[in-house]
């Protein structure tokens, strides 16, 4: 059943007021790959001074309107992909409502997108509720993840465990993993590590950024990491190309496109 949103402006283009949330962003049409590796976009939230958490969560950061907004990204994807910190340090909770499941079986999805964890070496706390979810489950461990012991506890049913061969799992080795079980399309949710590694294989083609009108004055981890070893876009910085802008009162919503080719109808105007 249909629930109206929250009321947003649409800033740029085609301005209009306090239009329901689903009517502002119509139905989000998702850049065509670029080649054989999946879609990939990035959701997160920041304060004014770039800051991506406070007090270890971006649960202060973020609105009733950008949890809607968040759930309603999700929803043309075909899988949502974590890393584990996030897991560990506030849990992870990545599906859509049962109006946007019924959109997505309209659609020919299945009700949920898959669930992917990308862990490293570290434990992964498989007491966690992220396993109950009512979703098909990826968990994504590295070499000497203790998950891939021989000896390793079997997972939560309904939870598929994929071995990279690097302690680190590279972002493309986990998209041709990804793509060979059918995903088409990922969106990522941090947390910042793993947002680095895959701008660092410059596997990025969409960024959604929630940004609040709040400062922090923290250290608090901001959306994406230094990369490790040196970015490659340190002096030829990624340029993106700037979609769509929409506010909610003191929080502005921005999607950038990073791929050159666009489809036939822009999408979200």
């Amino acid at each position: 059943m249909y629930t109206p949103g929250p009321r947003i402006d649409r800033l740029w283009p085609e301005p209009a007021l306090g239009l329901e949330l689903e009517v502002a962003l119509g139905s989000l049409r998702l850049p065509p790959p670029g080649g054989p590796r999946p879609v990939v976009g990035l959701n997160m939230v920041t304060s004014l001074d770039g800051r991506a958490q406070i007090r270890g969560t971006t649960s202060g950061l973020s609105s009733r309107t950008d949890r809607r907004l968040m759930r309603w990204l999700r929803a043309p994807y075909d899988a949502v992909a974590s890393g584990a910190g996030t897991l560990r340090d506030s849990g992870l909770w990545p599906g859509v409502p049962p109006d946007l499941a019924d959109l997505r079986v309209r659609r020919g999805q299945s009700s949920q997108p898959t669930e992917v964890l990308v862990a490293g070496t570290r434990p992964v706390p498989v007491d966690a509720t992220w396993f109950g979810h009512p979703a098909p489950r990826i968990v994504i461990v590295g070499a000497t993840s203790p998950l891939a012991e021989p000896d390793a506890p079997p997972l939560p049913e309904g939870t598929e465990l994929l071995v990279a061969p690097t302690d680190r799992p590279a972002p493309g080795w986990i998209l041709a993993a990804l793509a060979a079980r059918g995903i088409g399309s990922v969106l990522l949710e941090g947390g910042p590590t793993l947002n680095a590694s895959f701008l660092a294989a410059d596997a990025l083609d969409e960024v959604y950024l929630t940004i609040t009108g709040k400062l922090l004055g923290t250290d608090a981890l901001r959306m994406i990491s230094p990369v490790s070893g040196g970015s490659p876009f340190a002096e030829q910085p990624r340029a993106g190309r700037l979609v769509s802008v929409h506010r909610a009162g003191d929080e502005l919503y921005l999607r950038y496109r990073f791929t050159p080719a666009d489809p036939p109808d822009e999408a979200w105007p």
